[in-house]
């Protein structure tokens, strides 16, 4: 059998695969005070849970895609959703935040396996016309699944409590399962070897290596994923600082998401006026500003839900320009790499948003100054970045 004659799955069903790494994430956010007050740990212990999350997602983005090229897509895909649905039921029945941290990076484990071989089944064996359909319908489901996974938590954990959400996640871990047994066949029929490891580091050395490639990536994943410190944060912003319920806090996600949309969208309209390095200037510039905005908020006392939603929208509009550009520059430096520049960048910037987040638990002190800064600083070392990348081009 030909991979052009083998059967392919729906693009529906693999937008749903490709969802549940990011759901995962996003749904539990406004639950983070209610699981500091019912262990009676801290805020920063409570944060915890989404860094290592994004730990996981960073390291499983490096191993799943040669696994799959090594022993096929169904049976590594089969193998994740089994672990994601494992840790979900522990992370609801855990006695202890010592228990839920842990189902946490076993979770994200098993998420990613989703994120990363939902893509990768969507091009393997496809025309590039099938490919493009799929793609965008998985970038869709992507990006509204962040603006809908709060919304979602938020209602769960005022209802039930945030277990309920890991018995939801639960029964969707349990359906994705069922359905890839059902419905998604291999997609994989030019198997690889698996690459040796001094191999595989020295690949990511050299593109390391490359100032362009540090330049792009450092840039970008500062200005993308700085974001989830805002993410970590926000339940105890909107909740103890400004006395909003837990269920109203997705419908605030949801224009921080729309933010992102946009800039997306104004990238794309902009890049043949503004130019590549244009609309980097411009997304880290709205983002330094943004971010000065929430400190002046901070220091003049000025701080509310219109007031840090208009700064964060802010920012995010800066995020969603400087994103898919820095992205297409980082992987267009070795077009003989693209899937180990890919999977670099993918950890590059799941590790600097796990470092955001970290800082921002450890530094919590009930008040908007730490995000404020981390965005800051985030925004100007994305605006250095592109400037020196720049610089060196010439």
């Amino acid at each position: 059998m030909t991979a052009q004659a083998a059967p392919r799955p729906r693009g529906v069903v693999l937008a749903a695969i490709a969802c549940s790494g990011t759901m995962a994430m996003h749904i539990f956010v406004p639950a983070l005070p209610a699981v500091a007050r019912d262990f009676g740990t801290s805020a920063a212990a409570a944060q915890l849970t989404l860094t290592v999350y994004l730990v996981g997602i960073a390291g499983g983005q490096l191993v799943y895609g040669p696994l799959s090229d090594r022993f096929g897509r169904r049976p590594v895909l089969l193998f994740s959703l089994a672990r994601f649905l494992v840790a979900s039921l522990v992370g609801a029945l855990a006695p202890a935040i010592d228990w839920l941290i842990a189902a946490r990076v076993v979770q994200a484990l098993g998420a990613c396996g989703g994120l990363v071989l939902g893509r990768a089944m969507a091009r393997d064996g496809a025309s590039p016309e099938q490919a493009a359909r799929q793609l965008a319908l998985l970038v869709m489901v992507m990006t509204v699944s962040p603006a809908v996974a709060p919304l979602l938590g938020g209602l769960v954990a005022e209802a039930v409590g945030w277990r309920g959400i890991f018995m939801l996640l639960s029964l969707a871990a349990a359906a994705l399962l069922a359905l890839t047994v059902v419905a998604v066949p291999e997609t994989n029929y030019q198997r690889s070897p698996l690459p040796g490891i001094r191999a595989l580091l020295a690949v990511y050395g050299q593109l390391a290596a490359r100032a362009d490639f540090r330049g792009y990536a450092i840039g970008g994943a500062c200005m993308s994923t700085s974001l989830y410190a805002f993410l970590s944060a926000s339940p105890f912003l909107f909740m103890d600082l400004l006395h909003r319920p837990a269920g109203e806090i997705g419908f605030y996600y949801m224009g921080v998401v729309a933010g992102i949309t946009a800039g997306s969208w104004l990238a794309s309209r902009l890049t043949r006026r503004v130019g590549i390095n244009g609309l980097l200037r411009l997304g880290a510039s709205l983002g330094m500003a943004g971010a000065a905005g929430l400190l002046a908020l901070h220091l003049t006392h000025a701080l509310s839900v219109p007031a840090l939603l208009a700064t964060m929208l802010l920012f995010a509009l800066g995020a969603g320009i400087t994103s898919p550009t820095a992205t297409a520059r980082t992987l267009s430096v070795d077009p003989q790499r693209i899937g180990a520049t890919s999977g670099l960048y993918g950890c590059m910037q799941m590790a600097y948003g796990a470092l955001c987040t970290l800082l921002v638990g450890l530094w919590h002190d009930g008040t908007a100054l730490p995000v404020a800064l981390i965005l800051l600083a985030s925004a100007t070392i994305s605006q250095v970045s592109f400037f020196i990348v720049r610089k060196s081009a010439f």
